[in-house]
């Protein structure tokens, strides 16, 4: 299976026309404010002995952090211009970066069969997939965990379409690094809530931990206040 053209050139072209400025993608938040708390999550279920693949690592910011605390650290994302990115981020090479569609399963299976079981990180994916692409998403996670790795992942719950409506139509119109998703024809918080669960469910996994929180970005509220979207998180592991 191979994700939508419109979808795939939508992240190509957005990842085309973004600097390499650090903060400059909307979600390109410090690790302090996403890897670093995600993986105190995750660390009660994990001893990080194997390596880890941050899916959708668009510049790599969270996959250099991941590199600090795992012995290997592959960032993977559909869109060939979000690993350039990365790569030029990361000129001492402490993690690899490669071009993955998640949605194509032999592709994973063949990352799996050169990683073994690992770890996985994924912020931000299945919300803003195409409604074709999502279970193969959670697929793709269970594969690259296989029967001992752990998945920690967090998605934007539908209550962050509100925030992003409003922010959306404030004054002035939305903010430049919004209005550069939304150009592109990205589609943020697309997912409903319980979808994301049974998804995970759907494709073999047992959910160990779950909880609300939230995803800072790296734009900011009229008032200058960060906006910070409306998420949940989840611990996973393989049923076998």
């Amino acid at each position: 299976m191979s994700v939508s053209d419109r979808y795939k050139n939508a992240w190509e072209s957005y990842w085309s026309d973004v600097s390499d400025t650090p903060g400059e993608a909307m979600w390109d938040a410090d690790p302090e404010l996403s890897a670093v708390p995600h993986l105190a999550l995750l660390e009660p279920y994990t001893d990080r002995s194997r390596p880890v693949v941050d899916l959708g690592c668009g510049n790599g910011t969270q996959t250099r952090y991941l590199a600090t605390r795992y012995p290997r650290a592959v960032g993977v994302d559909l869109s060939h211009a979000a690993v350039a990115h990365a790569r030029r981020a990361d000129p001492a090479r402490t993690a690899e970066f490669e071009q993955l569609n998640l949605a194509d399963a032999a592709a994973v299976r063949a990352l799996h069969e050169r990683l073994g079981d690992a770890d996985v990180y994924m912020r931000a994916v299945i919300h803003q997939s195409d409604p074709p692409d999502r279970a193969p998403v959670a697929a793709a996670v269970a594969t690259l965990i296989g029967r001992t790795g752990r998945a920690f992942v967090a998605e934007l719950t539908h209550a962050s379409r509100t925030v992003i409506g409003e922010v959306a139509k404030a004054p002035g119109g939305p903010p430049p690094k919004l209005e550069a998703v939304l150009a592109h024809g990205l589609r943020p918080a697309e997912a409903e809530d319980r979808e994301v669960a049974d998804l995970l469910e759907g494709a073999g996994l047992e959910i160990l931990a779950q909880g609300g929180t939230t995803l800072p970005q790296t734009e900011f509220h009229p008032d200058g206040t960060r906006i910070d979207l409306p998420a949940e998180w989840f611990v996973a592991r393989g049923r076998g």
